[in-house]
């Protein structure tokens, strides 16, 4: 335990001390998000926030050296390429059409590597291996949850700190089930992404940028895959997806209203549930540290579906509906009736 302390201050130190260089060094670079129609700050903007995060993982790791090299390093491979995108994308606002390349490919690596969602223990009917299902399953997991911690990047601090909570939620999960790489892997990007947030909650001086949330969504998707779908139980494949339910549920209700609609699935709105808090009334910090606490509750609830005790998992399935509920309500209440809409809501 000890070097988990360790390593998540070393992470902690690094990226505190390197995201004011990095913050010059995006503004010389021209890396810079200037304000718009669709977007709520008045100021020109440093991005490339998730070169800092990446400097604290990389300390961290130097620091604990993990064993397994068989994952560590098609992880690591994987992350060099996200990053890269994200930081093309950062200074060149590359196309939408070529970032999801980058991210399969990111998501191949691993999946390719043998990190896989690769089986699945139904009660009653025992065990069910996806063979060659388990490739395309994975690459499909990575993206979608590289993509989901993307689109909530809307508000100073709301993407790095979604971030925290769900990788806390994810290290004591770990933790509890003896997965010492997913631990380590939790414990440094903790680490590093708080140290990010000293510069990046309300008001912020530096964006993550995609550089930051694409590097963050795809580590928590694989670290996930990691230490928790490996082997699936019907309890285990709810924990992640329980841990991820904000970013999750926004990024289907995304889809299905830009599909409702006929927009692009890639064009941007100012709809997603972050955006609805502060058109009800709620301050730049308060929305933020409503989805925390969301965010949080979420994974209290994965923490405790994951120790298979039914009845609490119940009772906390049952507040995760209601969450979900509320969730729903605030995002689409001016589009009622969009098809997701349908699955939460009463006939009327």
């Amino acid at each position: 335990m000890t070097e988990y302390i360790i390593a998540f201050l070393i992470s902690l130190i690094v990226s505190v001390s390197t995201t004011p260089f990095i913050m010059r060094f995006a503004k010389y670079v021209q890396a810079i998000d200037v304000p718009e129609d669709r977007k709520i700050h008045a100021y020109i903007m440093p991005r490339l926030g998730g070169l800092s995060i990446f400097t604290g993982v990389a300390a961290g790791l130097w620091y604990l050296r993990p064993p397994y090299i068989e994952e560590v390093m098609p992880f690591a491979v994987g992350a060099c390429l996200i990053i890269l995108v994200g930081v093309l994308d950062d200074c060149f606002n590359i196309r939408p059409l070529a970032k999801l390349t980058g991210q399969v490919a990111a998501a191949s690596v691993v999946a390719f590597s043998g990190i896989l969602i690769d089986s699945l223990t139904i009660p009653f009917i025992g065990f069910v291996e996806f063979q060659f299902l388990s490739i395309p399953l994975t690459i499909i997991w990575i993206v979608a949850i590289t993509n989901a911690v993307n689109l909530i990047d809307g508000l100073d601090g709301l993407a790095a700190g979604t971030s925290i909570i769900s990788l806390s939620s994810l290290l004591v999960v770990a933790l509890m089930q003896d997965q010492v790489l997913a631990a380590m892997l939790a414990v440094i990007y903790i680490g590093a992404s708080l140290g990010f947030l000293v510069f990046n909650f309300y008001p912020a001086k530096i964006f993550m940028g995609d550089s930051g949330s694409l590097f963050l969504g795809y580590s928590i998707a694989v670290i996930s895959i990691i230490g928790l779908l490996k082997n699936l139980t019907i309890f285990t494949m709810f924990v992640p997806i329980i841990i991820l339910a904000i970013p999750i549920l926004d990024t289907l209700l995304a889809i299905s209203r830009r599909m409702h609609t006929g927009i692009g699935l890639m064009t941007a709105d100012k709809l997603h549930f972050h955006y609805r808090l502060l058109q009800m009334g709620f301050s730049h910090r308060g929305a933020v540290l409503i989805i925390y606490m969301l965010s949080g509750v979420f994974g209290f609830a994965a923490i405790v579906f994951s120790t298979n005790s039914i009845w609490l998992s119940v009772i906390l399935g049952l507040l995760v509906l209601v969450s979900l509920q509320i969730i729903i309500e605030v995002t689409d209440y001016k589009n009622r009736r969009h098809p997701l809409m349908s699955l939460f809501r009463r006939h009327e």
